[in-house]
């Protein structure tokens, strides 16, 4: 395996002893600078430590005592337009085995596709060791857009939601339709890369027996639910109409066919929006067309701890175009929009995830030398 070798100036990337800064109730601490388009993170269960996914191909860890150090090992990938090192999770299995789950844009059959693998963390090497690719999303496809991709646990299974690899075609032929390609779906497979007997579609003559869920068009979000278990996403829509879903096995999700987004190019409607009994799963909730309504989320996790008692059991979403962390209550079935964190510091959220120990909230901004942040109480 070659390794791509284009490393960010971690000196760059220092970790600061600045003091918190106080910001509406709570206080914002930069724990470290000049990252290149960072774009996922997880947690270590062993030490508390972060690893964190850069877009260009380099994948770090920051911890309390050292700040921004490289790890080896990292998959070749492809970064040109939207591709590039995408999510890392830290497998179930993470104790016994060192498992850390990635998903990364490389070239395939007919120009480029999303895969997800896994590699052992050698910690005393600093590198990932015994890469192997689980899977690869069917077909590859000309184009630099609309690879999601997100990676969640649940159940023992592996859940990974891609894009629909910016497709324009709107009709019931568009790529999100086609049960034959995983583009725009959500697959289930094992940890070990297999597809699951009990998927809905495995039976199904010409469907990709790994779908578990489609009709989507660009997933940038994915949670499981404290409490429910239910796999929960946020996706791109069309000029807006960005939505957050619930996710339903075998269940379509409408995209092109029923969405609250419009055409970017004349802001023509070119399907309805979800009503009932157009037999499409409905968002949780959805954000209306245009760019002053939108919501392009990035980044998205159920608030568990202890820290900020009152906001145990929201959900926090990044945006991406209005630069904010938006704090989100579960109301009459759907969210409502409690707080804009971070709101004023012009920064692009694209991820955020709750410290298993401290119960703090940890933030990626996006760029070329973004920050990560860590929010505590004042």
């Amino acid at each position: 395996m070659r390794y791509f070798r284009a490393l960010l100036p971690l000196a760059a990337a220092l970790l600061l002893a600045a003091p918190a800064q106080s910001v509406h109730g709570y206080a914002v601490e930069r724990l470290a600078e000049g990252l290149d388009r960072p774009w996922g993170m997880a947690f270590l269960p062993d030490r508390g430590d972060l690893i964190i996914t850069l877009r260009g191909g380099t994948l770090v860890l920051w911890d309390a005592e050292n700040g921004i150090t490289e790890i080896g090992g990292a998959p070749r990938v492809v970064s040109s337009g939207q591709g590039g090192l995408l999510d890392v999770a830290v497998g179930p299995d993470f104790a016994e085995h060192g498992f850390v789950y990635l998903a990364w844009v490389d070239r395939a059959e007919g120009g480029t596709t999303t895969h997800v693998g896994r590699a052992r963390l050698d910690r005393a090497a600093g590198a990932l060791t015994d890469l192997e690719v689980l899977h690869a999303v069917s077909p590859g496809m000309a184009g630099g857009g609309h690879f999601g991709a997100r990676i969640v646990f649940h159940d023992g299974f592996l859940f990974a939601g891609f894009g629909d690899r910016n497709s324009k075609d709107f009709s019931a032929n568009h790529i999100s339709q086609d049960l034959s390609s995983e583009n725009g779906s959500v697959i289930r497979i094992t940890l070990e890369g297999d597809i699951p007997a009990d998927n809905p579609f495995v039976d199904r003559d010409g469907a990709a027996g790994a779908i578990w869920s489609y009709g989507h068009r660009n997933i940038q979000a994915m949670t499981v639910h404290p409490e429910t278990g239910a796999i929960w996403l946020a996706e791109h829509g069309e000029a807006g109409g960005d939505e957050v879903n619930r996710v339903e096995r075998g269940g379509n999700f409408g995209w092109p066919l029923a969405s609250f987004g419009v055409n970017y190019r004349d802001g023509s409607r070119f399907s309805p929006p979800h009503t009932p009994g157009d037999g499409f799963i409905a968002p949780v909730h959805h954000w209306p067309a245009g760019r002053t309504a939108h919501f392009p989320p990035s980044g998205m996790v159920f608030y568990t701890g202890e820290a900020f008692a009152d906001w145990r059991g929201h959900l926090l979403i990044g945006n991406l175009y209005h630069r904010y962390l938006g704090l989100f209550a579960e109301s009459d079935g759907g969210l409502r929009e409690v707080a804009r964190l971070l709101d004023g510091e012009n920064l692009r959220i694209r991820d955020v995830a709750i410290g298993p120990e401290d119960g703090l909230i940890y933030v990626l901004a996006d760029g070329p030398a973004a920050p990560l942040l860590r929010l505590r109480p004042e």
